[in-house]
């Protein structure tokens, strides 16, 4: 029977028919890379690139770690894709020497790609795929359906007269989980950092999920191996050991001392005892609630957009301009305005944003503002709906004067103050900053992000036009987690994208490009918010009275 249409029986038709689909993860690593560096090896980095059904262009949709100075990479952190069965659903791995700050992946060296479908991942059921590189090497792919477990492992690990291995020194030890997959190969999940010249390290906890680390399967076996650390990427294996969930969970004792074993060192010496030792002394799980598990317990997201009114937008009225206003057509600012927002506003029961400016020179006496209303009022900053955004910012260009520089640190404590006035768990704060230039008040910035990183609130970044946004990076805390002053960000709070990665090739695309977008922008938010709501003890979802957060008469302005 059709979806919709009238059963053999004659009874009412049925519900339409749900296409079948999974999540998977992709684990990659590449052997024999090209060295395109002279002085070192190359820095690989792998983006994931998929087709959309019916278009034929690709789009990233995840990107692994860099990992320095090694032609033979082994990628920790997996990417997750949709699986459809009834699909053909072509994949792109570009692997780059990534040498340069720039998150632009035409500034950095290739090493070469791969394309397959993910059918063809999946059939090798467990096993990985090995594909030649062009140009040099071979990539190793496999994928495994993802864990809905929703269990998060914390323990504290150790470890206790590991080999000396380096020459003037003592060791650089870290560790790297490996978890058991269904063909029996291990795969890495997880890394700890390095701890400097030492044989007894204290590693900070461990923080990991029980999907990530076994696959939610407290029997699954766990390779644990502990590495020196050395500059040009040759780590040396210092041992390993092999343990699971269901062991690690007996908790601190003579079960979890873990003898290191270096296989090498074992084959040669008959009276080889070990490499050192592994000792647990706390373990803990927790079921952490998911997303959209705070939101159905009544979770608020408010929205508060900030746009660059700086000079270097070029004059509203030239058709040169960022800020030009084609009739019918969204320039840059509206398309991210209109991409990021039309997602949050069903996360907001009242619908009322928050939208200001920075940058500009503001009617009566035009003074420069890094913190002012789009909608012209001194004390009321919410718009109603993303329609009333767009509406107030376009208002807001035939009256303000584009001038600068370009300060964020303003925009930042405006909605830091909210969030910190609003720490139940029943409201969430995302800015949305929308600019085109490099920042002037990096270090103002930089603190503005570290203090606000304990409190409930997220910060999106899109840098529109064609600037180099390389600086950019050192906000977003993928790889590197944010400091300043000696102070280390308790999260990463910043996702930055450059809108002209996104950009279709004509008209045609602007809607395709607004969903790329709005999916890259968003994609770290859910994470973020659990993240706060672990750190901070809402490991329940919160229950009360959430709603639209009013602003501040002393202070003009909400979030």
């Amino acid at each position: 029977m059709q979806a919709g249409g009238v059963s053999p029986m004659g009874m009412p038709p049925g519900p339409p028919q749900m296409v079948p689909m999974s999540k998977v993860e992709l684990s990659i690593q590449a052997k024999g890379l090209r060295d395109r560096d002279t002085l070192s090896k190359s820095d690989p980095l792998c983006i994931i690139y998929m087709k959309e059904t019916g278009n034929d262009r690709y789009h990233e949709v995840g990107r692994t770690e860099m990992i320095k100075d090694c032609l033979n990479p082994q990628w920790v952190r997996t990417i997750e894709v949709e699986y459809r069965f009834e699909e053909r659903q072509m994949i792109r791995f570009s692997i780059f020497d990534w040498d340069t700050k720039s998150t632009n992946p035409e500034d950095q060296d290739t090493l070469g790609t791969v394309e397959c479908s993910l059918g063809e991942i999946m059939g090798h059921q467990g096993s990985q795929l090995s594909k030649t590189i062009t140009g040099s090497g071979v990539l190793l792919i496999q994928g495994d359906e993802a864990s809905a477990s929703k269990e998060v492992v914390t323990m504290n690990l150790s470890g206790a007269d590991l080999d000396k291995k380096d020459f003037l020194g003592k060791s650089d030890p870290f560790l790297i989980f490996y978890r058991c997959n269904d063909n029996s190969a291990y795969l890495p999940v997880h890394k700890t950092e390095v701890i400097k010249k030492t044989l007894n390290p204290a590693w900070k906890p461990i923080i990991v999920p029980a999907r990530v680390l076994c696959a939610g399967d407290h029997n699954r076996s766990i390779k644990i191996e502990c590495h020196d650390w050395d500059s040009d990427g040759t780590h040396d294996l210092i041992g390993e050991c092999y343990t699971n969930l269901q062991r690690l969970l007996e908790g601190p004792g003579t079960t979890n001392v873990y003898q290191f074993i270096n296989p090498k060192k074992k084959a040669k010496k008959s009276s080889y005892k070990d490499s050192g030792k592994l000792t647990l002394h706390s373990i803990t799980v927790h079921v952490e609630p998911s997303f959209l598990d705070y939101i159905r317990g009544g979770t608020q997201i408010h929205f508060t957009v900030a746009v660059d009114f700086t000079a270097s937008n070029g004059d509203p009225r030239s058709e040169a301009s960022l800020h030009y206003r084609h009739p019918g057509v969204d320039n840059q600012y509206s398309m991210a305005i209109r991409s990021v927002g039309e997602i949050i506003q069903d996360y907001d029961s009242d619908k009322l944003f928050p939208a200001l400016g920075f940058g500009g020179r503001i009617p009566p006496n035009w003074t420069v503002s890094h913190e002012f209303f789009l909608n012209g009022s001194m004390d009321n900053p919410y718009c109603q709906g993303v329609e009333g955004i767009l509406q107030a910012y376009h208002n807001s260009l035939q009256t303000v004067g584009l001038y600068g520089p370009t300060n964020f640190s303003p925009v930042i404590n405006h909605v830091a103050k909210f969030a910190r006035a609003h720490q139940d768990g029943n409201n969430y704060f995302v800015l949305l900053i929308i600019t085109d230039g490099i920042i002037t008040d990096m270090a103002d910035t930089r603190k503005a992000l570290v203090d606000a990183s304990n409190l409930p609130m997220s910060v999106i970044i899109i840098g529109v036009g064609k600037e180099d946004f390389s600086a950019m990076e050192q906000l977003d805390g993928d790889d590197n987690r944010l400091s300043s002053g000696g102070r280390y960000a308790e999260r990463d709070i910043v996702q930055f994208v450059e809108l002209r990665r996104h950009l279709g090739q004509s008209a045609s695309h602007s809607q395709f490009s607004q969903a790329r977008l709005a999916k890259d922008v968003l994609a770290e938010i859910p994470q973020q918010l659990v993240s706060w709501m672990r750190i901070h003890g809402f490991k329940e979802v919160p229950v009360g009275q959430s709603g639209s957060v009013q602003s501040d008469p002393g202070t003009g302005g909400a979030a």
